[in-house]
């Protein structure tokens, strides 16, 4: 995929935005609501679905088998994805390998955007909970690569707009208000945000994994919307995981 760049937006502009707490990014009723669902996440019982979907093809020991490791060594494995599976020949994310378990068990793959595909994804990314994001972008040629491509897809402005990822999330913007909510930190040292997606969004009243909000991202921008599990996507997801290293797994999350 081809990036390119036309009209730049300049930061000067971004920055122009009001700095504000976070108090202006809910009304009190939805500040309200977001607290009891921080107790009772909705999301808890499509992680529960998943898990049944996976059950289909062995659950946890028949997902273990398939990578090549234990069940003990399985919540640190999966908390190094995206990741590099030599059988593929390719840097994948979780999804993708739960799509090629599913064709080798002689089942019709789910599509990476089926609902049911986020529940399953988000039941084997909470696996690694409470594990350290340890994702080795040095770890071979191919992850190399995919973190270069990744970095390049977060800081080439492209569309009409000039815009790029890094357009809302330089460290010259971070913390301004825009569309009622706080332009975030997606460092570890911020909100971490590969660790807590899969997530379930209030907005959306759904599941939705990380490559899902990306996409969200890119049309609200009016981006060309990059394909989930594309290479370009899978890269942007290795280049933002390798920002989060370290950060703790808790999902769901819960989003606005």
């Amino acid at each position: 995929m081809k990036l390119g760049t036309k009209i730049v937006l300049s930061v000067a502009l971004l920055s122009s935005l009001s700095f504000a707490s976070e108090q202006f990014a809910m009304s009190d009723s939805d500040r309200a609501m977001y607290a009891e669902m921080l107790e009772n996440n909705p999301a808890d019982m499509m992680v529960e679905s998943g898990s049944e979907l996976l059950s289909y093809m062995g659950g946890d020991a028949g997902l273990a088998k398939y990578l090549g490791v234990t069940e003990d060594e399985l919540p640190a494995y999966i908390a190094g994805f995206p990741r590099y599976i030599k059988k593929f020949d390719m840097v994948v994310g979780v999804d993708q390998v739960l799509q090629a378990m599913m064709r080798d068990g002689g089942h019709k793959p789910l599509k990476l955007k089926s609902g049911n595909m986020f529940d399953m994804s988000a039941y084997v990314k909470s696996l690694a909970n409470d594990e350290k994001i340890n994702i080795d972008v040095n770890a071979n040629p191919q992850m190399k690569e995919a973190y270069t491509l990744g970095k390049e897809v977060f800081e080439t402005k492209r569309g009409g707009r000039g815009l790029a990822c890094l357009s809302c999330h330089s460290s010259d913007v971070i913390g301004s208000v825009l569309r009622t909510q706080p332009l975030p930190d997606l460092s570890a040292k911020g909100v971490a945000v590969a660790a807590t997606w899969p997530a379930y969004r209030m907005t959306k009243s759904s599941l939705r994994t990380l490559q899902r909000r990306f996409q969200g991202c890119m049309k609200n921008a009016l981006l060309a919307v990059i394909p989930l599990g594309s290479k370009e996507m899978v890269a942007l997801e290795v280049y933002l995981t390798d920002e989060a290293k370290g950060a703790t797994i808790a999902i769901p999350g819960l989003k606005r």
